[in-house]
């Protein structure tokens, strides 16, 4: 993997992370960036690169040194024009980050949203009525993982309903984005300007409902918290961020337990193990792959000294296997403790909205352990390229109900 630049210390690639095999399939290509060093310099992109836990974890905690501000993505701000308004949240730094951050964190802390809990109890189980309906045989992405999150949560956010089938295809564009202009990217940006206008236009007050997430942002701008003009861009990074994400690790605890069915067996044994499944699952997959920082002054990593204003690709997934953090990491397994990892980020740009990617993850499991015995791949899968995500396209999936179910 590894070849000499300028300077002798610093390893270099020429594979390119953002390729449709290492999108296909990132897990060696992760391993051989961990082997070569804790920064690997990327000839394609002329950017560092980072894979080990230790390294990731720690640049992620320090954002006074790598900076979200520029950008977390390849593009970088300092220098570039983004194609829409930067986050409030992901792509800004303090002071500008912490009026909407802690607006944000009030409004889906988790004393908050175990109001919602009730609900999505019975939402789920009338989602997994509806597929069990038609037999025992479907597809885990498209009628659970994808169906759930856009059931429950833009009813949470308030959004209407016209407009809602938009969602996906621009959050899919959003973190493809974070990558290089490649043909991901080109793929979906003929679309952009009727996706960013359909999204702009939920995020105003006049078309969200009074109890949502969303006119709770407003209020908090009526308040002085925020401006006004930071309202709808917040209510914007809940829709970009809290669908695609979610969605994501759904389909991966899915995929986990479909491969693992001694791990469904214990979860049916213990309902209570479910969020840590998640969060496993989330370790174990990293549905959040990979995003950038932008160095602020001249710092050594790892006897690397990288320069000031350079880009570096911190690898999120390579970090959440890394063997120097985790025991087995390549296993899925309910014994772990997986708190810790970094698959929402780590830090004050960790996911704000963690807490009730947990709620609809746990809801559903939960659900489904109480109606489904067994569950197993059945037939071909189907990975969904992202520049940033990990995600799949199919999951078809056989299960076998349970005969003693009963509803919560």
């Amino acid at each position: 993997m590894t070849t000499i630049i300028s300077d002798p210390k610093i390893p270099c690639t020429d594979v390119d992370p953002f390729s449709r095999d290492v999108l296909e399939d990132p897990l060696p290509f992760q391993s051989e960036l961990r082997a070569a060093g804790p920064v690997v310099y990327l000839n394609k992109y002329d950017v560092y690169a980072m894979g080990r836990y230790g390294e990731v974890q720690a640049a992620l905690t320090d954002w006074q040194t790598f900076q979200s501000a520029a950008g977390v993505g390849l593009s970088n701000f300092r220098k570039e024009m983004p194609w829409r308004p930067p986050s409030l949240l992901l792509e800004a730094d303090p002071p500008h980050h912490d009026a909407p951050r802690a607006v944000l964190t009030k409004i889906l802390g988790p004393r908050e949203i175990r109001k919602l809990a009730e609900s999505w109890t019975v939402d789920a189980e009338e989602l997994v009525d509806q597929v069990l309906s038609r037999g025992p045989e479907f597809d885990a992405v498209a009628d659970l993982a994808a169906a759930f999150p856009l059931r429950v949560f833009p009813d949470a956010v308030g959004i209407p309903q016209a407009g809602r089938e938009n969602l996906l295809p621009y959050g899919d564009h959003a973190f493809n984005a974070f990558g290089p202009p490649n043909e991901l990217v080109a793929k979906g940006a003929p679309r952009v300007p009727e996706l960013s206008a359909s999204i702009a236009s939920q995020c105003a007050r006049e078309v969200l409902t009074k109890d949502g997430f969303g006119a709770r942002i407003w209020a908090a701008a009526d308040r002085g918290d925020i401006t006004e003009a930071q309202a709808p861009l917040i209510v914007r990074s809940l829709l970009t961020a809290g669908v695609d994400t979610t969605v994501n690790g759904l389909a991966a605890v899915l995929y986990a337990f479909a491969t693992n069915p001694g791990q469904w067996s214990r979860l049916r044994e213990n309902s209570s193990l479910s969020r840590t499944a998640f969060d496993e699952a989330v370790r174990f997959e990293s549905p959040v792959q990979t995003f950038f920082r932008t160095t602020t002054r001249d710092i050594e990593v790892g006897g690397t000294l990288i320069p000031e204003g350079r880009k570096i690709l911190m690898f999120l997934g390579s970090a959440n296997r890394d063997p120097r953090r985790w025991d087995n990491p390549d296993t899925f397994d309910l014994n772990r403790d997986p708190s810790g990892h970094v698959g929402f980020g780590f830090g004050i740009h960790q996911c704000v909205g963690q807490h009730i990617a947990r709620l609809e993850a746990s809801t559903l499991l939960e659900v489904l352990a109480r109606r489904i015995e067994t569950i197993e791949i059945c037939g071909p899968t189907r990975r969904h390229h992202n520049n940033t995500l990990r995600a799949w396209q199919s999951l078809p999936v056989r299960v076998k109900t349970s005969s003693t179910f009963t509803r919560k």
